[in-house]
């Protein structure tokens, strides 16, 4: 193969051609959901996402020719270390043609870097970090991914493989129907526990958006605290995705969980607007909002994004009820399908939730991790 060279992004041509080689990448892949390139630009921004305020981050091209074939981020979340008192740093926004000797390069650019900030091993992809994309797809290459999901070709896996890097974690993604949800079993179980817990629902009052945002960052952090590898979200980083989402967003489906007059749990639901921004292939504003706006085919998915409950409940079975009354409300809504995503591989309660749903696993997203 032609010699090919590895690089720092520095200027905002060289972040153009970052962005760009995404879609270059995947042009004839008929599964790929191209996103907005707006979208894009801002998860990279170190000046508009707020992420950067407390992390630091490097990303890199190959390129060969003039024409890139290859891109790596390598990150340093400060937040992440001080929450779980470790020094791993991570690799994202991962894009590669079929070749172990450009991969290698990129790999070895982001592990010298992190290195050279101090970090002991390098773990990824995340792009940029838990509260983003996360995650390698490593089964179910048949089916485009849900809203907000990852999507990468097949041989990455026996790219990052044969760097050395292995299995850290799985994360798993189920799809539930409508038509099988409601066993008897299931909805007498669920009546019980809400009666026994006094525990009531209802939707987001979108009226009063900026203090329901604020309970639900405090639910937030304190529910998934203790998950592997969570990292809570500042203030800035949370009203900065619920800014994004109110556009989109179904209140119906943002789902808040109450006993006795405390909230203590919550479950976001997006309805799968990738359905109507698969056609957008460059990724263009105008392009996706028309799409968003006119284009008709129905979506008739919505994946349940994030759906927690606070520690003292988390042995209740009210996180089991949350999928439930979602899947009713969504039911109401018109919405056949649903995607459960992400759910930790050793999240025992959410994959027993999940699987009484009668939730097919149909979807797997690997974590890697090396020893730096």
């Amino acid at each position: 193969m032609a010699q090919f060279t590895v690089r720092t992004v520095q200027s905002s041509s060289d972040t153009k051609k970052f962005i760009d080689f995404l879609y270059t990448q995947y042009k004839d892949d008929p599964n790929w959901v191209p996103p907005l390139r707006m979208d894009r630009e801002k998860l990279i921004d170190k000046k508009k996402n707020p992420f950067y305020k407390h992390s630091e981050m490097e990303l890199f091209l190959a390129e060969r020719d003039g024409k890139v074939i290859g891109r790596i981020g390598a990150i340093v979340n400060h937040h992440h270390n001080t929450e779980h008192n470790d020094k791993v740093g991570f690799f994202g926004f991962f894009e590669c043609v079929n070749e172990q000797e450009v991969a290698n390069a990129l790999f070895d650019v982001a592990k010298k870097y992190l290195t050279s900030k101090g970090m002991n091993a390098m773990r990824g992809p995340a792009n940029p970090s838990v509260n983003d994309e996360y995650g390698l797809l490593v089964d179910g290459f048949d089916k485009p991914p849900v809203v907000l999901m990852t999507y990468n070709p097949n041989y990455y896996e026996s790219l990052i493989l044969n760097y050395g890097l292995k299995k850290e974690k799985d994360l798993y993604a189920y799809i539930l129907d409508q038509k099988t949800v409601y066993t008897e079993k299931f909805v007498r179980a669920n009546e019980i526990v809400k009666q026994r817990n006094s525990l009531t629902f209802r939707a987001i009052n979108m009226k009063d958006f900026d203090n329901e945002v604020k309970r639900i960052k405090e639910v937030y952090n304190a529910a998934w605290q203790y998950n592997y590898g969570a990292v809570a979200m500042t203030d800035e980083e949370f009203e900065a995705l619920a800014a994004d989402l109110k556009m989109v967003v179904e209140p119906e489906l943002v789902l808040l969980a109450e006993a006795k007059g405390k909230m203590v749990g919550f479950g976001l639901s997006m309805p799968d607007i990738n359905v109507r921004l698969k056609g957008n292939r460059n990724g263009g504003l105008l392009g996706g909002l028309l799409r968003l706006l006119v284009f008709k085919k129905k979506i008739d998915l919505v994946r349940i994004i994030v759906l927690g409950v606070i520690p003292e409940y988390q042995k209740s079975g009210a996180a089991g009820v949350l999928f439930y009354e979602t899947a009713v409300r969504a039911k109401k809504l018109g919405y056949q399908y649903g995607e459960a995503s992400w759910i930790l591989e050793d999240n025992v309660m959410m994959n027993r939730a999940a699987e009484a749903m009668q939730g097919k696993r149909y979807k797997t997203y690997r974590l890697f991790q090396l020893e730096i």
